[in-house]
């Protein structure tokens, strides 16, 4: 068995960063590649119990510059919770990160993307593969890595979400449901010596949530620093092949 997801999760990782197969190229490339890069973050945390938070109204929309996620966090209601089937631990985790509570109903967090001038000439790239036997292979990556800068250690997130559009179960914006999420720590060394890799990157094969439908799965990944403050932050998006 372990050998098996040893050979699933090369293969994955592989077409994010060696290419796709043929096969799969008429499917489209799906990376940050080319995008604008985005001014803020708009996190929507949504409470499972609420059953009616998800078709509020008043629902926050982003404006086109800013990159949005959308939590559902377990509720007091358990399994019997109306949005259970989508909730996450991971979405109490970045809560924790952020610095706040689990909201009763449903609330909105909106983090400024500032890059400092160590990344005045990084750029941030992420990028997925295709969906295999449950999993999709996922990568971030920053290139090159700042040579000069006080801060040594950020934080990667990459987040798998599920792009639903407007409507879906009476939802009046489109969302990007996280699905799956992982951190990672990276040393940014003052200097580099010649040995080193001119980037930092992550590869991962995330496992896709059971009912999560593949064809709509993206990756947005982001950058902080040791206070928190974004540093910089992308989305993938999936363009027709040449």
């Amino acid at each position: 068995m372990k050998f098996r997801m040893l050979l699933l999760s090369t293969a994955l990782c592989s077409a994010v960063f060696f290419g796709f197969p043929q096969h799969a190229a008429a499917q489209g490339v799906c990376s940050s590649d080319k995008q604008p890069h985005p001014v803020q973050l708009i996190e929507r945390f949504t409470n499972a119990d609420c059953a009616t938070c998800w078709a509020d109204p008043a629902t926050a929309k982003p404006s086109p510059s800013a990159l949005v996620l959308d939590w559902v966090t377990p509720g007091t209601q358990g399994d019997d919770a109306p949005l259970s089937a989508v909730a996450s631990v991971d979405a109490v985790q970045r809560l924790a990160a952020l610095g706040q509570n689990a909201p009763i109903t449903s609330n909105v967090s909106t983090t400024p993307v500032r890059p400092d001038r160590r990344l005045a000439r990084s750029t941030l790239r992420v990028a997925r593969g295709l969906a295999l036997s449950g999993y999709i292979g996922a990568s971030i990556a920053l290139k090159p890595v700042p040579t000069q800068g006080k801060a040594n250690v950020v934080t990667a997130w990459l987040a798998l979400v599920e792009t639903l559009p407007a409507g879906l179960e009476g939802s009046p914006v489109e969302r990007n449901l996280v699905r799956n999420v992982f951190q990672s720590r990276w040393n940014m060394p003052v200097k580099l010596s010649k040995t080193e890799q001119s980037q930092r990157f992550d590869q991962r094969s995330m496992s896709v949530a059971q009912g999560a439908n593949p064809e709509r799965l993206q990756v947005i990944g982001w950058l902080t620093d040791e206070r928190g403050h974004m540093l910089a932050a992308a989305q993938s998006v999936c363009t027709s092949a040449p």
